[in-house]
């Protein structure tokens, strides 16, 4: 463990596997086997860049103008993402959480997250993060500590790697049966099936030059329950698997195409949600938060190969 721009450094580990996760955020730093990078992450003294490995809670994704009703109260968070005019990526990335558990293959870390303008709710929020031999398992949980319902959702922001310098040389399988259709605000403006189109992933494909920063929906599960995303090396030797849970019915795909020179399409954002973008004002999957309520998602990324 050191100490660095982005607190306490979270070393967890098994066998080869290697990650680290940082109390900034209780965001997943880097993440290795063998010395493999399996995630696109950032070095223990740099800033963290384009969300990477960042927890999203009480949304994720973006909220248009920032502005949503609940129960009958207007409300108008910040504009994080001004240029679009969104609030975007929630509320406890840029703040410490505390560490409550940490050695071998498991850390836990905890933050309240309390009444703002915009989200005058008080939340609990614990992120575990447990390292074994088929990989990294995530689970958040927020519990409601006020007297009020909150709206909640859950994203997170890892960028898969799979061998490769490019993601166009890269094979996904994505087992989603519909995407949303987004505006130049990256919000959603309509749904419409992947059969026949370009984003039609469910069977192993090159990226190629395929440009997304892109929601699915309609995911299909295996016997576990689980959806699961797999970015693969062309050889077919070796990739990294992106397992979500029960409840997370989303997933955000990102080549980072809007990312500085140097660090696009180096790797594919891979994003567990809850909930689609703009859920606060449509309702979709979003979640009601009782007082005294909580609800917990697990995702998990699964490298294989050599």
């Amino acid at each position: 463990m050191q100490d660095s721009r982005t607190g306490r450094q979270l070393t967890l580990r098994h066998g080869a596997h290697e990650a680290v996760v940082v109390e900034l955020g209780a965001a997943l730093r880097s993440y290795t086997v063998g010395g493999r990078p399996v995630i696109d992450g950032f070095a223990a003294q740099e800033p963290v860049t384009g969300g990477r490995g960042q927890i999203l809670v009480p949304w994720p994704n973006r909220i248009r103008d920032g502005r949503y009703t609940w129960e009958g109260r207007e409300l108008r968070l910040p504009l994080t993402e001004p240029a679009a005019g969104n609030a975007i990526h929630g509320l406890l990335r840029w703040v410490p959480w505390r560490v409550a558990e940490e050695g071998g293959d498991r850390a836990v870390l905890d933050v309240e997250l309390r009444p703002q303008p915009g989200y005058p709710f008080h939340l609990g929020v614990r992120a575990a993060y447990t390292l074994g031999g088929h990989g990294l398992e995530v689970a958040v949980t927020a519990r409601n500590l006020g007297p009020d319902a909150a709206p909640y959702g859950f994203g997170q922001h890892p960028y898969v790697r799979a061998g490769t310098a490019s993601v166009d040389e890269a094979v996904l399988t994505l087992p989603a049966r519909t995407r949303l259709v987004t505006d130049g605000r990256g919000l959603p403006v309509g749904a419409e099936p992947v059969a026949g189109t370009e984003y039609d992933l469910r069977a192993p494909r090159a990226l190629g030059p395929l440009r997304l920063d892109t929601p699915f929906g309609d995911l299909e599960r295996d016997a576990d329950g689980r959806a699961v995303v797999r970015l693969a090396h062309p050889s077919g030797t070796l990739g990294t698997d992106v397992w979500l849970g029960p409840g997370a019915d989303w997933v955000q795909l990102y080549t980072g195409d809007t990312l500085p020179p140097g660090e696009r399409r180096r790797a594919v954002a891979v994003e567990p949600m809850t909930c689609p973008p703009d859920a606060f004002r449509s309702g979709t999957g979003l979640v009601r938060l009782a007082p005294g309520a909580h609800h917990t998602v697990r995702w998990g990324i699964t490298p294989w190969g050599e």
